[in-house]
């Protein structure tokens, strides 16, 4: 069959790696990929909320199934653009529909959905503009750190977690008043600040069943010993020591079933992955987000764990028989590490030219692009190289190792990726 996956990330040159091993993949592209799945798929110059672009493309080349990697075009509403479409119709989109989408789309929703469906969570309240000074009065009321989250998308910059009452006050006008998140913080969800472990759980559902894929454990922070500003993320490792038979029981029984039937119930389709962003609270899971796609850079460890063809499951997806797969993971654990552009995730060097790729190893591309035969660095996180071992230490020794030899000019990374394991 020929795929389509949408985005350009290391997200979507993992699927495409992943895919392109597929005897059952015939063509693969897409859309608009990297220097990295252009080794492996055919890219094409469109953008990921570009729908009538991609609707001729797939129409153009025939696609059989796309695959969406990055959330704006799930919460936009691609899957329902193709369902809505007789042209379009009978072509398997991986991602939920807009609906569903909306537990990413919207923090406010998906607390709403977590409260309706008892699923273990932080205590909330969520304030607008004209209730700015309901908001106030509940800071002074809430212990510190007080954690404010922008209801909206907001390119994972949305949530603030401070010490200082006067400034979380201050910070709230900003958000409401001063759209200092834009339309994203319209609405701010205040929320109870849980001190725990964090780790990310992913799950595959064909709307009835469902697959939980390996956990894994991402690091945010650009500096060592998470310390610094937030980002996409520097780095992850799977599967997560701390997690045993009986944590993940409780992850199973507290939060993955109630939340699939919570989508049953609410009469939600979902056909694609949700990421569960957990804290291990005194032993505890407790759900602090969801998105509605893989994360990045935890696709980085969890898909080359897994030793099913790709293709396979996602046809399972789409025919509603993903109770007759059997996920096969390959024990080892896999660790990546991020090399990113001098001075992420602030404002980044561009056009640097990378060298030292090695096609024998897993070096998953994200911002780069090729220019007259030469990778260059085209965003703020570049590459990250992923490896094996029979533990964290040696796994992410391993990264460290294949790492020493790639370079481009500011190339930056954490030299800590595990440290707190």
């Amino acid at each position: 069959m020929n795929i389509l996956v949408i985005g350009g990330g290391g997200r979507e040159h993992t699927l495409c790696w992943k895919l392109s091993q597929s005897p059952q993949c015939k063509h693969l592209f897409a859309a608009p990929g990297n220097a990295g799945t252009a080794t492996c798929a055919t890219n094409l110059a469109l953008g990921v909320t570009d729908f009538n672009g991609i609707k001729a493309a797939v129409l153009e080349h025939q696609i059989d199934m796309i695959v969406v990697g990055p959330e704006d075009p799930l919460v936009l509403g691609i899957h329902d653009f193709f369902i809505q479409d007789p042209l379009l119709a009978d072509v398997g989109v991986i991602g939920p529909q807009k609906a569903a989408a909306t537990l990413e789309g919207s923090k406010a929703f998906a607390k709403a959905f977590m409260k309706r469906h008892d699923i273990p969570t932080a205590a909330y309240a969520e304030f607008t503009s004209e209730t700015v000074g309901e908001g106030e009065a509940f800071l002074e009321q809430s212990q510190p750190p007080y954690v404010l989250k922008a209801d909206g998308l907001a390119a994972g910059k949305g949530v603030l977690i401070l010490e200082d009452l006067n400034e979380a006050k201050k910070e709230l006008r900003q958000m409401l008043l001063e759209n200092k998140f834009g339309k994203a913080s319209s609405k701010v969800v205040i929320e109870e600040f849980l001190k725990g472990i964090e780790l990310s759980c992913f799950v595959l559902t064909d709307g009835e069943n469902y697959i939980t894929l390996p956990m894994a454990k991402d690091y945010k922070r650009i500096g060592e010993g998470d310390t610094g500003l937030n980002t996409g993320g520097m780095g992850a490792i799977s599967p997560v020591p701390f997690v045993d038979d009986s944590f993940k029981e409780k992850i199973e029984k507290q939060i993955i079933i109630p939340t699939i039937e919570g989508l049953q119930k609410d009469k939600t389709p979902y056909k694609g992955f949700i990421f569960i962003g957990l804290i291990k609270v005194e032993g505890a899971p407790k759900v602090i987000e969801y998105n509605v796609r893989l994360g990045d850079p935890e696709t980085e460890v969890v898909i080359p764990r897994i030793k099913n063809d790709l293709v396979e499951v996602f046809k399972a997806v789409q025919d509603n028989r993903l109770d007759k797969v059997k996920l096969e993971v390959i024990p080892e654990t896999s660790a990546t590490v991020m090399a990113v552009s001098k001075g992420y995730p602030e404002a980044y060097e561009k056009g640097k030219v990378i060298t030292g790729i090695s096609e024998d190893e897993m070096i998953f591309q994200a911002g780069t692009q090729l220019i007259e035969g030469s990778i260059l660095t085209s965003g703020g996180r570049v590459l990250t190289v992923t490896s094996f071992g029979e533990n964290h230490h040696k796994a992410v020794q391993k990264s460290y190792e294949t790492l020493s030899k790639v370079n481009f000019e500011g190339i930056t990374y954490r030299k800590d990726i595990g440290f707190d394991l």
